[in-house]
């Protein structure tokens, strides 16, 4: 065979790739990054112990935000009403849910103090959305699987205790009575809440 100038150039890049060394890293699920991103900051913020609310949110407050889609969740967790209001006070519900969700996702981050948080690495296709699957247990040795429930932009929109037990129908049901007065009763609703959780006593678990 006649060696030509354009044959050796390609037999010499056959040879160079050949011997370079391809590192294949399978894709990592995006709708989980966010799962472990978040997991990540409880277990810093439990890495002394539950520490108080405040400390907690300090640490858990900005990543918690953007995880979840909260202004998805309070109309969900709303329902029909939220069309009869008017943007001003839609405008004041979703700020005060981002509020109130971060608050009490930081309160209860306290029963896992000395558990362990699972992440499974792949997602799973449900309709629109993906379920990412993890399991939660607390040094007391209870166990939980919490499911979270992530769109198409990769923002949690609800989350599932046990696998059936949904975080946004639970808030509707407990929004039902002051949404009686309208979109003041539950903003005075949330607001009371929130307050209760950043006043209340610390009782040391360790």
């Amino acid at each position: 065979m006649r060696l030509n100038r354009r044959t050796l150039l390609a037999a010499a890049a056959i040879l160079a790739a050949a011997g370079t060394p391809q590192i294949v890293r399978a894709a990592e699920d995006p709708a989980v990054e966010p799962i472990k991103r978040l997991y990540a900051k409880f277990e810093e913020a439990l890495k002394n112990g539950a520490g108080d609310l405040k400390s907690r949110l300090a640490i858990v407050g900005d990543t918690l935000a953007a995880t979840f889609d909260t202004p998805a969740m309070v109309r969900t967790a709303v329902g029909p009403k939220w069309k009869t209001f008017k943007p001003e006070q839609q405008d004041a519900l979703t700020e005060t849910f981002g509020k109130y969700f971060v608050t009490l996702y930081a309160n209860r981050l306290s029963q896992a103090a000395g558990g362990k948080f699972e992440v499974k690495p792949q997602s799973e296709a449900r309709g629109p959305n993906r379920v990412v699957f993890t399991h939660v247990s607390n040094k007391d040795g209870d166990e939980s699987d919490v499911d979270y429930v992530v769109n198409a932009s990769n923002r949690v929109q609800d989350v599932l205790l046990n696998g059936n037990v949904s975080e946004v129908a639970s808030m509707r049901a407990s929004f039902s009575d002051p949404l009686k007065g309208g979109a003041d009763g539950l903003l005075k609703f949330m607001l009371e809440r929130t307050d209760g959780m950043l006043a209340a006593k610390v009782s040391p678990r360790e």
